[in-house]
């Protein structure tokens, strides 16, 4: 008679290794989220929630780099693949959004600008690197998809991904000593290159969504970038007005440069509504149920980040009523970021225990 074998239980590394097989490139919109969220409860004097999320924000980045690195090593043709691909290349530049947003908490919120400015440092290298290896990729590709499937609000991760490294790295300008006027020269032409590709982008998104059918299920979470990509937009122009001592072309550029940012935010506020129509439509008409999944990271960061952009904004064009704004909206931020950490909380907690039970 044989001995009943038992078989083993899961080890941590197992379930690691597990979780980072199925990675989606967009997670670290979780980093995003959070950073901006708390960037916005420290603004707006909530300083106990701010330092919590910033707390967390670094355990999330950690995570996530180190599943992303387990990825690499054990499969990176898939990741590869992934990158190269119209429907989930966009996804990676997650993490140069991420890097940047996490550097503006040092900054902001620590008040430790070495900090800020090594993974500003970061970022604008894996911005490098991602960005033409994406373009490049996709343009090259023998065989491609319709619009209809290969499009969708990710594509605007670009424009994220390019305005994050103009927030950041002008926030920090006085840290770069006789680089500080290139930094500035810098920033302000990621500034301009976001706007473009911005253009580019929502050019196509618009089109797609008044030419071609629009399927409830497709309209997922990050479509709500088509806001936050101009409401960071927005925040790049706010802090290079704030910055304008500093460098006198941008006092030259001054007129200029408010009536762009005042455009991106008019742009950014007239998404709003339709976003919030077309959800109650795809939730409340369409009867798609609401479930977790990583991509509402991407509506949770446009919340915050509008919350953010609002602020800078009357501060840099001295528009005190505007502060109204990010007082009431901060509170939509934090309770959609709550709702969906309450979401991964509980599918990881489930993962875990199915992972357990089907050991035995």
């Amino acid at each position: 008679m044989n001995p009943t074998h038992t078989p083993p239980k899961p080890s941590l590394w197992t379930m690691f290794a597990s979780a980072s097989g199925g990675l989606p490139p967009a997670y670290f919109a979780l980093v995003m989220a959070t950073g901006i969220v708390s960037i916005a409860a420290k603004l707006e004097g909530m300083p106990v929630i701010a330092w919590t999320l910033f707390a967390a924000n670094m355990i999330f980045y950690i995570i996530l780099w180190a599943l992303t690195i387990t990825r690499l090593a054990r499969n990176f043709p898939g990741v590869i693949a992934d990158l190269t691909s119209h429907e989930r290349g966009h996804g990676f530049f997650t993490i140069v959004a991420g890097t940047c947003v996490l550097g503006r908490q040092f900054d902001i919120i620590a008040e430790n600008n070495l900090a800020a400015v090594v993974l500003w440092l970061v970022g604008l290298v894996l911005y490098f690197l991602l960005m033409y290896t994406f373009i490049a990729a996709v343009t090259v590709r023998e065989v491609k998809p319709t619009l209809e499937n290969g499009l969708s609000g990710g594509w605007l991760l670009l424009v994220v991904s390019t305005q994050s490294l103009s927030v950041t790295g002008a926030s920090l300008t006085d840290h770069f000593g006789a680089w500080a006027d290139a930094t500035l020269f810098f920033t302000l032409t990621m500034f301009l290159l976001g706007f473009m590709l911005y253009v580019l982008v929502i050019s196509l998104i618009f089109y797609r969504f008044t030419f071609f059918r629009l399927r409830p299920e497709e309209l997922a979470p990050p479509y709500w970038i088509n806001m936050g990509a101009m409401a960071i937009t927005t925040l790049a122009g706010s802090v290079l007005i704030l910055e304008a001592n500093h460098w006198k072309l941008i006092q030259d550029i001054m007129p200029f440069l408010k009536g762009l940012t005042l455009l991106f935010w008019a742009t950014a506020t007239w998404w709003i509504p339709l976003m919030f129509i077309l959800s109650v439509w795809r939730h409340g008409y369409k009867r798609v149920v609401i479930a977790y999944e990583p991509s509402y990271w991407g509506l949770v960061f446009p919340l915050g980040m509008y919350t953010v952009c609002t602020f800078q904004l009357a501060k840099a064009l001295e528009l005190d009523f505007l502060y109204v704004v990010p007082q009431y909206f901060v509170y939509f931020a934090i309770a959609a970021w709550i709702a969906t950490f309450i979401g991964l909380a509980i599918q990881l907690t489930g993962k875990i225990r199915a992972s357990f039970r089907a050991q035995g």
